[in-house]
């Protein structure tokens, strides 16, 4: 198994330009809304994970998105999302991730929405596959990131085509994200911007021979990091990601970490890798921390539940409704109020490892007493990213 060589005691990384979390969770930082949630309060989420879009140019075989058809796709305006970053601004979310379910670079809305969360003080951080990232809009939107993740599914322009475009002779693809990347990172040096900059690898076990590649290409492109992180799937195993066969690969990913020099970090989700699919909870309370919004529009408490044959998870639209009224709501509370209860089992009742799942873990560990949530020290430097958990 690992030593871990790269890994703190809290899980974090050191980078060059301070922690990076990205293998546990941040509550320590939000203590408030811990003692609040304790005490039966009603907590607004710290972090919202949406995307403006539900339309996507790629094909990837470990997209989660696949199973959350069949749900309309709507045309969310600029104005929506404008207002909706006000709603979040008024109740208390502190940062938004474009990731969810669609690729939100090709949304007019944004440009715009991510200048706007800028300006109101909401930090926002963005997952792409870089494809529609051209230089005129990297240049718009960039200084106003807190973090830009690329989709990078592998480390060969072969294998990233056969992976994210299911025909390996198609890398232009590739090059074409790896151009868009490459600006990024000539941008950020150039201009000194403090937006971090990484790519992902999203592992299922056909996938090994791409590990290294991948480790390789990340310390090539210059990028803080290039994380490496196990693959979700529904309870019906609809993706069918083998997990007893993580393991297998775990010599292969000791070797990756050895990639790691003084600019760009490679990180192994070693908790999710490890945990092999199995969640040491049944009660969820994690959406209530960590909200997810599909580019539909939809507000359900995870993207486990966007599929409509979760209907009766789904609180509302906020196309349809302001999202401040529909977070006030009864449905929202009687949704949440459910999903922590012992009406709800997530071990047999929704995917396996949400994106909630370190979240709910630690409040898990922390109702039960196996091991509680402490308040940061406020005399110890925070990490980076502290508003996404």
């Amino acid at each position: 198994m690992s030593n871990q060589t790269n890994i703190n005691s809290d899980n974090s990384i050191n980078t060059k330009e301070g922690k990076l979390i990205l293998d546990s969770h941040k509550l320590a930082y939000h203590y408030d809304r811990v003692e609040a949630f304790e005490n039966g309060e009603r907590v607004a989420p710290v972090s919202v994970d949406m995307a403006l879009t539900r339309a996507c140019g790629a094909m990837c075989s470990f997209c989660y998105a696949m199973v959350q058809e069949p749900q309309e796709r709507a045309n969310i305006k600029t104005k929506e999302a404008l207002n909706l970053l006000d709603d979040f601004k008024e109740i208390g979310v502190k940062g938004v991730s474009l990731i969810s379910d669609g690729e939100s670079t090709l949304s007019k809305a944004y440009v715009p929405f991510i200048q706007h969360a800028s300006n109101i003080g909401i930090d926002v951080g963005n997952a792409t596959n870089g494809w529609e990232w051209e230089s005129e809009k990297i240049e718009q939107v960039l200084p106003h990131l807190t973090w830009v993740r690329f989709t990078c599914a592998a480390g060969t322009p072969e294998g990233y085509a056969k992976i994210m475009f299911k025909d390996k002779t198609q890398t232009q693809v590739f090059d074409r994200a790896m151009k868009n990347i490459k600006y990024a990172v000539e941008l950020k040096k150039r201009k000194k911007l403090k937006v971090t900059l990484g790519i992902q690898m999203v592992l299922m076990p056909e996938f090994k021979d791409e590990i290294i590649p991948f480790a390789k290409l990340a310390a090539e492109l210059g990028v803080d990091y290039g994380v490496i992180k196990h693959c979700s799937d529904d309870e019906f195993g609809t993706l069918g990601v083998d997990y007893s066969k993580y393991e297998e690969m775990y010599e292969s990913l000791n070797e990756a970490e050895k990639y790691s020099n003084d600019n760009t970090k490679i990180i192994i989700k070693w908790e999710k890798i490890k945990n092999k699919g199995k969640p040491s909870y049944k009660r969820f309370y994690g959406p209530q921390f960590l909200l997810q919004i599909s580019g539909s529009g939809l507000v359900a408490p995870s993207g486990m539940f966007f599929n409509a044959r979760y209907s009766k998870f789904h609180i509302g639209n906020y196309i349809d409704e302001r999202f401040k009224d529909i977070f006030k709501s009864d449905r929202y509370w009687k949704i949440m109020n459910y999903l922590a209860s012992p009406n709800f089992n997530a071990e047999t009742m929704m995917g396996t490892l949400p994106i909630q799942h370190y979240v709910n873990e630690a409040l898990d560990n922390h109702i039960k007493d196996i091991k509680r949530i402490l308040p940061h020290d406020p005399n110890d430097k925070k990490p980076l990213h502290v508003n996404f958990l």
